[in-house]
């Protein structure tokens, strides 16, 4: 006889929650996943960094190269300010879209901070005080995916669980999210095989933030 395993139904990790559907929201699962109801999932915020000279720089001054974004990145405009300038060299200061200093870019050197990374690179002419660089994160498409520890573009924050099995592997899937104000059973959630308990905790203590409390 054929060995039947139950999948999972739709909300039975669910200890409680709000009145009505004020624990719930409509949530677009992004296309390439395949969750399953219970699954802990975070959110798409972050996209790709763009870097630009400023169009005042001295000519053939250098460029930024392999610009990327890390965890921790912030969406909107970040710039780098030659402050010391040298020959076949220089520092730049990095500030972040809310204008907070996140460390100092050497060119030449890879530069990690601020949840980016990248590298200026030296032009034919020297750099000299006030040449500056833009790098600007593109937010996200808001699009929710499996929560992954690991990621950089926002899925490393638990942001909602899946009500329901979804399978988006071939298109976007529109689903239900709990995403505030639940209690819900610990042992019935999916997580990364890979989390390991210090990322668990961490992600419950975010999913706690919206109000879901993990019960075990």
């Amino acid at each position: 006889m054929a060995i039947v395993y139950e999948g999972k139904y739709p909300g039975e990790f669910i200890d409680s929650e709000a009145n009505g559907t004020r624990s719930r929201d409509e949530i677009t699962i992004l296309s390439g996943q395949n969750v399953v109801a219970g699954e802990v999932l975070g959110k798409v915020t972050k996209g790709a960094a763009t870097p630009a000279a400023d169009a005042g720089n001295t000519a053939d001054s250098g460029t930024i190269a392999s610009a990327a974004v890390g965890a921790g990145a912030k969406v909107g405009v970040y710039r780098a300010t030659c402050i010391e300038p040298a020959t076949d060299a220089g520092k730049f200061l990095v500030e972040d879209p809310d204008g907070i200093q996140v460390g100092v870019a050497t060119v030449a050197v890879e530069f990690v901070g601020g949840g980016l990374t990248f590298t200026i690179t030296d032009g034919t002419g020297d750099f000299v005080s006030g040449d500056s660089f833009t790098i600007t994160v593109a937010a996200g498409s808001g699009k929710y995916v499996a929560f992954d520890q690991d990621g950089t573009d926002g899925s490393e924050v638990a942001a909602a669980i899946a009500y329901d099995n979804y399978d988006a592997s071939a298109a976007d899937v529109v689903g239900v999210g709990i995403v505030r104000d639940a209690e819900v059973n610990g042992n019935e959630l999916t997580w990364p095989s890979d989390i390991d308990a210090g990322e668990q905790t961490a992600a419950e203590a975010q999913l706690e933030a919206l109000g879901i409390l993990v019960r075990t």
